[in-house]
């Protein structure tokens, strides 16, 4: 059995986009930023849920499998660290772009997750605008 504060941590089903139509309806928003080798795209939920959802695409330009694997589980780790500062009723896709593997260790992690959040706040403003 897992404790209640376990599965906050958790990076579950629900917080991810699946289906094409999820990734296509945020991308259609044409809503963006970009920091780095990440491109942010966003929109607000169709159905309001109660927590942020995440798609990560990974081209085969990135590299090969091994190194479009580890941006996959880098980019999933930070979103899950950080997933409580993300606003709840938005879904994202991240995009890499054509960088390699990426950086290893302790520091590299951090400011992946750095990266994210800075994304996020950028792209949270830039929706509010053009809402208006």
């Amino acid at each position: 059995m897992v404790a209640k504060n376990e599965t906050e941590f958790r990076f579950q089903k629900k917080q991810r986009l699946l289906r094409t139509t999820d990734f296509r309806r945020v991308y259609a928003q044409r809503q963006s930023v970009a920091i780095g080798p990440l491109v942010m795209y966003g929109a607000e939920q169709v159905t309001k849920l109660s927590h942020a959802r995440i798609g990560i695409s990974v081209s085969r330009r990135v590299g090969n499998a091994v190194a479009r694997n580890q941006w996959k589980r880098r980019l999933r780790e930070a979103f899950r660290k950080v997933k409580t500062q993300f606003s709840p009723d938005f879904d994202v896709v991240v995009v890499v772009r054509a960088t390699g593997k990426p950086a290893t260790g302790q520091n590299a992690a951090m400011d992946t997750e750095q990266l994210l959040l800075g994304l996020m706040n950028r792209l949270r403003l830039k929706v509010r605008r053009s809402g208006e």
